[in-house]
């Protein structure tokens, strides 16, 4: 049965980091895919994994960044070419991991845009935003499928954002092609997108020892917020007056370590076991919203870290699964 919406107490918090997460955990020949390791959140899960024993692969478009980024923090992870946008280059780089023979124990798919202010279109002709933020990771995933089966117990983890509560699946126009366009809207249906990913790809793969779960990071200033304005992430009290992050994890503002430790303790966490297809946040199971969604840019306001409840409707996983197969022209070798 899929787990239910209900905190687990864990006793981690919104101020935990990723090394208070990964305190006595060892990772020696588990083998970790983190997409969008190479900067920000991605990057800091990725070391964290790293620093506990994990064989980690960070795929990347720009591979000479990716490296120069890694080398910045130590090196000891390994990069190789993936664009998340070209089918072919998401082929390339899977069946390379499938061929291996190696058994992949943890995905973590963690790269993503936002709020672009303007239509941008993937080659297939899909929305870029929800192309790189979703459709891309549900074609890696399959394409992986073999190898985390071999790991018996395998973990799928999909960052997505308190940012779903902007929109759900616009299911008759998700690529705005009757619709005006809006960056933050394109942005909320995909990170909805991850979410439901996570319960249907757990419900298809827990008999296959694969368990699956989305989250919500915390509100973080990195390179992901670079088509807000300056002037604008202060309004939304992102930045103080002299344009430092502002950090307050109750009001879930965090520094990058804090922003990843849902993202480590959604991978390796013993109080996950058994357990699986539902969000997370300040690594705990989130609670399900009971009222009206309201959703807010402005930080000045507490903020909530409850799931919709539309982003975790079982139909609508599904729906989303049989529409990605289609966008994808992917499906599931079992």
């Amino acid at each position: 049965m899929p787990t239910t919406q209900t905190p687990l107490g864990s006793g981690f918090h919104a101020s935990s980091t990723t090394l208070d997460i990964i305190a006595g955990i060892d990772l020696t020949g588990k083998l970790v895919i983190v997409t969008g390791g190479y900067a920000g959140l991605g990057l800091e899960a990725a070391r964290t994994l790293a620093s506990a024993g994990a064989r980690v692969i960070v795929p990347a478009r720009d591979v000479d960044r990716a490296r120069r980024a890694i080398a910045e923090i130590g090196g000891g992870i390994e990069v190789r070419p993936m664009d998340l946008t070209d089918p072919a280059s998401i082929d390339a780089f899977s069946c390379d991991i499938v061929r291996s023979g190696l058994p992949l124990h943890i995905l973590l798919n963690s790269a993503g845009i936002m709020a672009l202010p303007e239509l941008s279109r993937d080659s297939r002709g899909n929305e870029l935003q929800f192309s790189t933020n979703h459709l891309g990771h549900f074609q890696l995933t399959l394409r992986l499928w073999p190898a985390l089966v071999r790991a018996r117990g395998a973990r799928v983890v999909s960052v997505s954002s308190m940012g779903h509560r902007f929109s759900d699946i616009v299911w008759d126009d998700f690529n705005f092609e009757r619709r005006p366009y809006d960056g933050w809207s394109a942005y909320g249906q995909s990170k909805t997108a991850n979410i439901l990913f996570a319960v249907e790809l757990d419900r298809r793969g827990r008999d296959f020892g694969i368990r699956a779960f989305s989250l919500h990071p915390g509100g973080i200033v990195t390179g992901l917020a670079k088509h807000i304005s300056t002037e604008r992430l202060k309004e939304m009290g992102n930045l103080d007056e002299k344009g430092v992050p502002v950090i307050d994890p109750d009001r879930d503002m965090k520094s990058i370590p804090q922003g990843a430790a849902t993202h480590v303790w959604c991978a390796v966490s013993p109080q996950l076991a058994g357990l699986g297809g539902v969000f997370c946040a300040n690594s705990d199971i989130a609670l399900l919203e009971d009222g009206s969604i309201v959703t807010s840019l402005d930080g000045r306001d507490r903020r909530t870290s409850k799931v919709a409840p539309y982003a975790v409707d079982p139909a609508s996983a599904e729906r989303l699964w049989m529409m990605s197969e289609r966008e994808t022209d992917t499906q599931l070798s079992i």
